[in-house]
């Protein structure tokens, strides 16, 4: 039961080290697009978003696969790769869902409101969805 915790308890922690890495690519490339002058998607937060989340998909693909969970098997390139992308394209809508709900309903267009729409609320959501989605279907024991 420890070992299994300790287990855990480094995948977790290189889990989130990835997801940091996707995370300040996301996040940087988000505010590149809309918020820093000159914005060239300042009118087009949710296209900016998606732009900077297929970025970041990338970075977290390689790191989780060549870092996180180097030590399990490969399941067939092509179906981990289509699940990964699958699940972490499902996980960026939580990110550009908030951020029309923040923007387009509530009517807050600040930077501070689309960071904490998109980038703490719906990656926090999307970070929950992708560790469990990704330890059961994608890096497989």
């Amino acid at each position: 039961m420890l070992r299994k915790l300790f287990r855990l308890r480094t995948e977790l922690g290189k889990f989130f080290g990835v997801g940091l890495m996707a995370y300040v690519v996301a996040v940087g490339g988000f505010n590149l697009l809309v918020h820093i002058k000159p914005a060239p998607l300042e009118s087009k937060p949710l296209t900016a978003s998606i732009l900077a989340g297929a970025l970041s998909i990338l970075v977290a693909y390689f790191g989780n696969r060549h870092w996180t969970w180097r030590d399990r098997k490969w399941s067939g390139a092509r179906r981990e790769i289509v699940l990964f992308f699958i699940i972490n394209i499902i996980s960026l809508s939580f990110n550009v869902i908030c951020l029309a709900i923040s923007r387009y309903i509530l009517g807050f267009d600040s930077i501070l409101a689309d960071n904490i729409s998109s980038n703490v609320i719906g990656v926090g959501i999307g970070t929950i969805f992708r560790f469990w989605a990704y330890r059961t279907h994608v890096f497989k024991r």
